[in-house]
């Protein structure tokens, strides 16, 4: 067997190098963490989240697990789904955008095909944020149909 001989100084410049590389990477992963926003009072199921119900903080706790809302735009103007308590972070699946349509109330149905506009009145038999399917009974003729909740709280009518 060969060895060969190594400088006393190779060891102490790769134990620097190593020193310098974690020392760098310490500022960058505590900058990794960045914020979340949390409730200033108790928010119960239901509840619109308004700006000043909400604050950003800096978030500390290295164990901290992902899935919550880092900034406040993300949970403003959406709707609780459970009790959010005042400190703790904010559970981006805790939260669902607000109702366009509501159960029970007549919303205006809109079928459109080969050049042909047919528009009537419909009851929604489910609750419905924009871009949900849901079924809609037609007040009419009382035919339960499908479609699409539109920005303007209107049903975009499924083909069948």
């Amino acid at each position: 067997m060969t060895f060969r001989p190594t400088q006393p100084l190779q060891g102490l410049v790769r134990a620097a190098l190593v020193s310098l590389g974690l020392l760098c990477a310490m500022p960058m992963a505590h900058a990794g963490r960045g914020t979340a926003v949390v409730p200033e009072r108790t928010i119960y199921p239901g509840e619109e989240l308004l700006e000043d119900a909400v604050r950003e903080v800096e978030v500390t706790n290295p164990n901290l697990r992902g899935g919550y809302a880092e900034v406040t735009g993300e949970v403003v103007g959406k709707v609780t789904t459970r009790t959010l308590l005042p400190g703790r972070t904010i559970p981006v699946a805790a939260l669902r955008d607000s109702w366009a349509v509501v159960r029970g109330k007549p919303v205006s149905l809109v079928f459109s095909g080969n050049g042909l506009t047919i528009t009537a009145m419909g009851t929604p038999l489910e609750n419905a944020a924009i871009g949900d399917f849901i079924r809609v009974r037609n007040i009419e003729s009382g035919v339960i149909i499908s479609g699409t909740v539109m920005e303007n709280g209107s049903i975009q009518v499924a083909a069948k």
